[in-house]
Formats: structure tokens, C-alpha cells, sequence
């Protein structure tokens, strides 16, 4: 079992930036990667961003891709989000994901493990 906890959400101004954390415990030695995704009211779950545990790969949705970054700390087990040049349209709740065998890092089903969510809000 991997537990995940999200915290660094908040309201900020279109053109702000948030950093997001990720606390990772549990078995993470069995992570291959960690995601971030992000669902905004009436909409489905859409990938945002992941890290590849051992070896730091990293991929970005379109939507972010320039703005946004993922690292991580492999010492600590936190993932973090960087969120700069941020938009209205970036307001959602943001997950934090973990998987130990993602194929496919963009596909919210390949992660085993979830956190409960942490909430931004982006105002105009």
C-alpha cells in the first residue's frame, strides 16, 4: 500500500503561481511513477503532468506543457507540482497518483494509488 497526501492548494490570481506537494508513505520502493491530474467541476479526470520514480522522466499534458514542472525527492517520497503562469481554466481539484507498473503515464486507470485531493482555485 502507498498513501499519498496533497497539500499546497489554494485561490490565486490568473498569471500566479502555486507549488503543489505530494507526501508519498508506505511501499513506494515499489513506484514506478507518480502522476498529477486534475478534475474541474462537471468535467472528466485529465492527466496533468508525471515523473518516472527511479529515473525522473518527465511528461506534460498540452495544456501545461511551458508552464507547469513535476520533480520529485526520492529521499523525502514528495512529488511536487511547480504551477507558474497560472489560468482560470487551471482551477480543478488536483490528485496525486502513484503506479508501480503505468504503461501509460497519461491514463489515470495504469496508477494503483490516490490522494483525497487538494483544491485550486484560479481567479480572473
Amino acid at each position: 500500500q502507498v498513501r499519498l497526501v496533497e497539500s499546497g492548494g489554494g485561490l490565486m490570481q490568473a498569471g500566479g503561481s502555486l507549488r503543489l506537494s505530494c507526501a508519498a508513505s508506505g511501499r513506494t520502493f515499489s513506484t514506478y511513477a507518480m502522476g498529477w491530474f486534475r478534475q474541474a467541476p462537471g468535467k472528466e479526470r485529465e492527466f496533468v503532468a508525471a515523473i518516472t520514480w527511479r529515473r525522473g522522466w518527465t511528461y506534460f499534458a498540452d495544456s501545461v506543457k511551458g508552464r507547469f514542472t513535476i520533480s520529485r525527492d526520492n529521499v523525502k517520497n514528495m512529488v511536487y507540482l511547480q504551477m507558474n503562469s497560472l489560468k482560470p481554466e487551471d482551477t480543478a481539484v488536483y490528485y496525486c497518483a502513484a503506479g508501480s507498473a503505468t504503461q501509460r503515464v497519461g491514463i489515470a486507470s495504469e496508477y494503483d494509488y490516490w490522494g483525497q485531493g487538494t483544491q485550486v482555485t484560479v481567479s480572473s
